[in-house]
């Protein structure tokens, strides 16, 4: 089977990953390279994993994860169809088979908030996944987070982490915001469209999102 060990190895994928994130820094976006693959990868196995799926499923989940955002490398515009024509090629050359490609790449040119919809259950969490990733630590500039309503949410971010509670049916966004740097309508004026994805998503894994912020409850 395939494995994100195998694809993270792959030289193309090294080379394009980078190419992704050093091109939407010169756009001025946040972080979307290793470290946003990374933890996108990592949440969408684990929601998967908690939510009782077999290992091959969560593996696949994990590599769309990593993948969903190189087609960044190319342009921003339409770069969830990007990302999936070089994911691809990525993973023809690391062994997959068709229908693990097919599983892969589906989920990952349907993760925009904008033009996708959850197909799948590994569709599905890479959204959770790749929403979920709001955090300080994706700002490059901190002095911009005046100028900037993205930075400023994303520098207000202290804590967020994804909470799975599997008898409850329920995945819960969990985000400690500093409100001296951004308030908490800020958040939604930016991410409501990315957290109704999110809902949908839930859905389709037969659970239902919710949303706390600074422990109180929005979702």
């Amino acid at each position: 089977m395939i494995t994100l060990e195998s694809v993270t190895n792959n030289q193309q994928t090294q080379v394009f990953m980078k190419l992704a994130d050093e091109n939407l820094g010169v756009l001025g976006y946040t972080e979307h390279g290793v470290r946003h693959g990374r933890l996108t990868a990592k949440r969408a196995y684990e929601i998967l994993i908690k939510l009782g799926y077999d290992p091959k499923t969560c593996e696949l989940a994990g590599i769309a994860g990593y993948l969903h955002d190189i087609g960044n490398s190319i342009n921003r515009s339409a770069h969830e169809q990007n990302s999936a024509f070089l994911s691809y090629h990525i993973l023809k050359e690391s062994g997959a088979d068709y229908r693990e490609i097919g599983l892969v790449i589906g989920a990952i040119g349907n993760h925009d908030e904008n033009e996708g919809e959850p197909i799948s259950p590994i569709s599905a969490a890479v959204i959770i996944a790749d929403k979920s990733d709001v955090h300080l630590s994706r700002v490059r500039n901190p002095r911009e987070i005046d100028f900037d309503i993205h930075d400023r949410v994303n520098y207000a971010a202290k804590k967020s982490i994804v909470i799975v509670n599997r008898p409850d049916k329920t995945i819960t966004l969990d985000l400690s915001i500093d409100t001296r740097v951004s308030n908490v309508m800020e958040y939604f004026t930016i991410f409501l469209k990315r957290m109704i994805a999110c809902q949908k998503a839930a859905r389709l894994l037969k659970c239902e999102f919710k949303l706390s912020i600074n422990r109180t409850k929005f979702l």
